[in-house]
């Protein structure tokens, strides 16, 4: 009954762009995404199909095989999970139907290595932004919306091709906000919100409005993923837009924290589309969205990657347990960042990441940024002697404990990698408001968009690009460009080696993409 309700809106014609893109050398079958997820002992894969599945498929790793738990109510999307495997171990996976007929060629995916491990080196791939429905590219200088989704794929293509051992997805895999915050009708519903017609007092899934979810979801996401990350396991963390909003406010409405029926939304999209975070017997259970009786043992907003005793890179999404409460407000519920602080004053790894959903070191003036700095538009630049409307002092508080807490390691090298800022960049925080961080400056880095459209970027939509707030002392290294892109991150014994990529799409060719080198990186050594 969805489906032939739907038929009369543009969804259905959206959801018929969400072609998977072509794979070389490998059979892609009747797989229209696939994404992996890995701990050292457990494998967790997120998988569409091109037609449903009234029984469940099987995915066979090694010796060990699982029937896959539906995700939707239909049968196009299911999800596998296995445990007790063996750490720092390729595995084999092949994925089967009831009948046991091959969905697609088998693969290969390995285990992080166990924790009291000691790697050598490991390679991860950091990037945001990669959602939005594909737009229009002509050439060089002539495109319209978000970059088309066969570029998007195009970029994270050259990034796999340096060989990454993981990857993390930053925020914004996806731009279908429900109102409208500029204009006349601010906080009204947005042409996006018209055209879905979803019924904000129903369940997510079934009838119409997992019809008009899946028709907004897939065409801006299945093209840019496909299968290619089926060998590299993605950390997917939410911000914003994954609520189906952006961070937003007037006098009638606020966008977050995210109304009831946002949450849900954003919780199908993850439950469909890409993992969760796989447990760690160092972040507690009980944190916020962790370990629902719906999700089990998973983590829907805080994760970890564990990779021996080399690294560990902290996820957390700073908008699901934001609230309003003034001087006393935080984007992190206490435990969180109890969690966060403990791990970082522990020595257990020889590096540590530090990945929020949103950024420190930089300022678009923007409502729910950790800063209170806004656009002086007589000025052209960002100015804390206007107040800005709504912000709170409470952000600022919470952001400073954080830093300090970073700051303070001693040997480790205090580094933060973020999203959500559509720029790449990398600088040293030297202080934050009365927090020194001279001794141990923080290293900060705006890891690349992805799939920004012309709108999207701070310069154009807001009026200033990503700018050191007056709140911070900030060192760039190299200053915030607006371009698409990615960052590499070389984790060795004793140093973390940062490589930056950027693609002008106004003054380079699709052909260079191919052959897109460093323009800029830095290495940061342990003490001792």
């Amino acid at each position: 009954m969805g489906a032939a309700f739907f038929s009369r809106l543009p969804l259905e014609a959206m959801a018929e762009q969400g072609v998977p893109p072509a794979v070389q050398d490998w059979d892609v079958g009747a797989v229209r995404h696939l994404l992996p997820q890995v701990s050292d002992t457990r494998i967790i894969v997120k998988a569409s199909f091109g037609e449903p599945h009234s029984r469940a498929p099987r995915l066979q790793v090694g010796s060990t095989s699982v029937d896959g738990e539906m995700s939707d109510t239909v049968g196009e999307y299911w999800q596998f999970d296995v445990g007790n495997l063996e750490p720092g171990r390729r595995y084999e996976l092949s994925l089967a139907d009831a009948g046991g007929r091959a969905l697609c060629e088998p693969w290969p995916l390995s285990t992080f290595p166990s924790p009291d491990s000691q790697p050598d080196r490991f390679r991860m791939l950091f990037f945001t932004c990669a959602g939005g429905p594909s737009g229009s590219y002509e050439g060089i200088g002539e495109r319209q919306g978000f970059l088309p989704t066969a570029i998007r794929n195009r970029l994270l293509r050259r990034a796999l091709s340096f060989a990454p051992d993981a990857a993390v997805a930053n925020g914004d895999h996806i731009y279908w906000d429900l109102h409208t915050w500029q204009g006349e009708n601010a906080g009204q519903l947005s042409a996006s919100g018209r055209r879905s017609n979803f019924d904000f007092s129903a369940s997510v899934f079934g009838q119409s409005n997992e019809v008009a979810m899946k028709a907004a979801v897939a065409p801006q996401f299945v093209p840019v993923y496909g299968a290619d990350f089926r060998s590299v396991p993605v950390f997917f963390l939410q911000d914003d837009h994954d609520h189906w909003e952006n961070d937003a406010v007037t006098d009638l409405i606020a966008s977050f924290p995210v109304p009831w029926f946002q949450l849900q939304l954003a919780r199908a999209t993850q439950r469909l589309f890409y993992p969760e975070f796989l447990p760690d017997a160092r972040r507690p259970l009980g944190l916020p969205w962790s370990g629902t009786f719906d999700r089990g043992d998973v983590s829907e907003s805080f994760g970890t990657v564990r990779y021996g005793d080399l690294a560990e890179v902290l996820l957390y999404d700073v908008r699901r347990t934001m609230n309003l409460g003034g001087p006393n407000a935080v984007f992190l519920d206490g435990q969180v960042e109890q969690w966060l602080k403990d791990r970082t004053g522990t020595e257990e790894t020889r590096h540590l990441v530090h990945a929020p959903s949103n950024p420190f070191g930089w300022s678009a003036g923007k409502w729910g940024e950790w800063y209170p700095d806004v656009l002086d538009p007589e000025r052209g630049e960002l100015t804390t002697a206007v107040e800005k409307p709504y912000w709170q002092e409470g952000w600022l508080r919470q952001h400073d404990r954080l830093l300090q807490a970073i700051g303070t390691q001693r040997e480790r090298a205090p580094l933060v990698i973020s999203g959500d800022l559509h720029a790449i960049g990398t600088g040293r925080l030297h202080r934050a408001g009365s927090v020194n961080l001279a001794a141990r400056p923080v290293t900060a880095v705006l890891s690349g968009p992805i799939g920004t459209s012309i709108r999207g970027f701070p310069s154009v939509v807001r009026g200033i690009g990503a700018t050191p707030p007056a709140h911070l002392d900030v060192e760039e290294s190299a200053a915030p460009i607006e371009d698409h892109g990615f960052t590499l991150v070389d984790f060795e014994r004793d140093r973390v080696l940062i490589r930056q990529f950027k693609w002008d799409v106004d003054r380079q060719g699709l052909d260079a993409i191919d052959d897109l080198e460093p323009f800029y990186a830095t290495e940061l050594l342990r003490r001792g």
